[in-house]
């Protein structure tokens, strides 16, 4: 069956490379769910919007400095375009932006869609920020050439949230960062590996002692490795 593409969740995506889409979002899981209209994805140009012939986007910084700046005429121009149906909210992905977590990929899967930004060069002029309203948004405390893969990245962890694209539902309830922890360790067959076995209470079959030792796990595992999600999971729990 496919769903009524005037209300699946839509990707809009403002970039200078469009030919970077659907890339992986076109695989797999977010592939099959783009295939049945779950969801849509739309790119659009940014050089489409520049008023002249050469079709620019940026400029030299004022101030000086290295590197050019996308010109907020061009970029507001075309968000204004991508917005013009009120499609949900726009994003600005750069390295200075809060971190994506999955608290906020939870809200954004929830709504219309959204609109992403994708940034090139040293940046954006802070003026179309600032007139947009723009949610800066980082995957992390790392630099990318652009912002099309952090786009993917974002869409994907959006799609794969939406109601018909997890084969079982409830595998998102026990995921990491759901509940505040990372996630505890998974074993499949077999049993006995390079003279490593699996741990004795998953092959029980006792319900409540799996569930238990994986809760466990979870929080032993978020404490070593993640204390600012431990504190911040401890909080929540006093």
């Amino acid at each position: 069956m496919v769903t009524d593409v005037r209300k699946a969740w839509t990707a809009r995506i403002l970039t200078l490379f469009p030919e970077m889409f659907p890339g992986p979002l076109g695989q797999s899981l977010a592939g099959k769910a783009l295939e049945k209209g779950i969801w849509r994805l739309e790119t659009m140009q940014i050089r489409d919007f520049a008023p002249d012939k050469h079709r620019t986007v940026d400029d030299t910084p004022f101030g000086g400095g290295a590197g050019m700046v996308m010109r907020p005429d061009v970029v507001d121009a075309a968000l204004a375009a991508a917005s013009a149906d009120g499609l949900g909210p726009a994003i600005y992905l750069t390295p200075r932006g809060r971190l994506l977590t999955q608290e906020l990929v939870g809200q954004l899967a929830t709504g219309p869609g959204v609109v992403v930004l994708c940034g090139r060069y040293e940046g954006l002029d802070e003026r179309v920020i600032e007139a947009r309203g723009l949610i800066e948004v980082s995957l992390g405390d790392f630099v990318l050439s652009g912002g099309e893969p952090a786009a993917l990245a974002l869409i994907d962890a959006c799609v794969r949230l939406l109601p018909g694209v997890m084969g079982a539902e409830e595998t998102l309830d026990e995921e990491s960062f759901t509940a505040g922890l990372l996630e505890y360790p998974h074993y499949t067959r077999p049993a006995v590996w390079n003279e490593r076995a699996v741990p004795e209470v998953l092959m029980s079959g006792h319900h409540e002692k799996i569930k238990a030792w994986r809760q466990t796990q979870a929080e032993e595992t978020t404490r070593s490795r993640r204390p600012d999600l431990w504190d911040a999971y401890r909080k929540r729990g006093t």
